[in-house]
């Protein structure tokens, strides 16, 4: 996460298209309004648009507005995304779900800083920072021709890619006490601490909401207790699992002992070599001993040798 935000930090200052990229609840927004806090245009307005959010019909209006009488309920102009972002930055949500039609006329702006609005021939103009966020495989959605191959080179011109939670299990305890705090500065309740059973139950979850899961989770823990100790059924969490113990040693199978240790050892070594001692493929350049010292292990452990006897005769 701390190298993603060195990249972000880099790419702020530029004005060229980010893509963020990351599952469902990772934080992509707060990335994206980091993004623009970090910028040369930090001072201009952040504007946002789900793509998902918007029906196919009137997505392309919301981006670029529209003129009077353009379409049925369009009474009187309005101006789009585009517009009310000039000289900031503009963050389009969800843009893997975005409609074709709409991709090719943001595929234009974005080349030319030039659009039109619905049902208008005037050409407008403007100056946006144009950060794309979605949970979609954008290159398998390119192959699929479901998003125009074009338009993806054109924003991932600066990737990112936010790791889900699940692959930072460090930051879980840290982001859930920052988030306890916010509520006891903001309205005077708390403070709350975690107990171990809790803290342990958190780090086993599997978060596939991510981190707005984790923010929902503790939020309810909240209400249901006004302040103290939070446990794990204030969270909503499932006990995290008992860790497995070692049986007892009465059930245990006994140890082979030393000596039948290196019985089966020196008996493996004999088979391997055919029964050989001596010579180069002999048991005791096998076993790093001299022959002489092998020959008397043997016999102290009683092994008869077998199969083809030693290359010294």
């Amino acid at each position: 996460m701390q190298a993603q935000v060195s990249l972000a930090k880099l790419a702020a200052g530029s004005t060229l298209p980010v893509l963020i990229q990351g599952e469902t609840g990772v934080g992509k927004e707060v990335v994206a309004q980091a993004l623009h806090a970090w910028s040369p245009r930090r001072d201009r307005p952040f504007v946002q648009l789900n793509c998902s959010a918007i029906p196919e019909n009137l997505l392309e209006s919301e981006l670029f507005g529209h003129v009077k009488g353009s379409f049925s309920g369009a009474v009187k102009d309005r101006p789009g995304r585009f517009l009310a972002a000039d000289g900031g930055t503009l963050l389009l949500d969800e843009i893997g779900d975005m409609p074709l039609s709409a991709q090719t006329r943001l595929l234009r702006v974005l080349q030319e800083g030039r659009f039109e609005a619905v049902g208008s021939d005037r050409t407008l103009g403007v100056d946006v920072r144009v950060i794309a966020a979605t949970h979609v495989d954008l290159p398998a959605a390119v192959r699929a021709g479901r998003f125009r191959e074009d338009l993806y080179y054109r924003l991932a011109v600066f990737p990112l890619q936010i790791p889900p939670l699940r692959e930072r299990p460090e930051d879980l305890l840290p982001l859930a006490r920052g988030f306890l705090e916010g509520p006891a500065r903001r309205g005077g309740r708390g403070p709350w601490i975690l107990s171990p059973e809790a803290q342990v139950a958190l780090r086993a979850a599997p978060w596939p909401g991510n981190i707005r899961q984790l923010l929902n989770s503790l939020e309810r823990a909240t209400l249901l207790l006004p302040q103290g100790r939070l446990e794990v059924r204030h969270l909503g969490l499932a006990p995290a699992p008992p860790a497995r113990s070692a049986p007892p040693r009465s059930e245990l199978q006994p140890l082979p002992t030393l000596v039948e240790n290196e019985r089966q050892y020196l008996e493996e070594a004999l088979r391997r070599c055919e029964g050989r001692i001596y010579g180069p493929e002999g048991a005791a350049a096998l076993v790093g001993l001299k022959p002489t010292t092998l020959q008397s292990r043997l016999l102290k452990l009683g092994i008869r040798r077998r199969g083809q006897g030693d290359s010294a005769g």
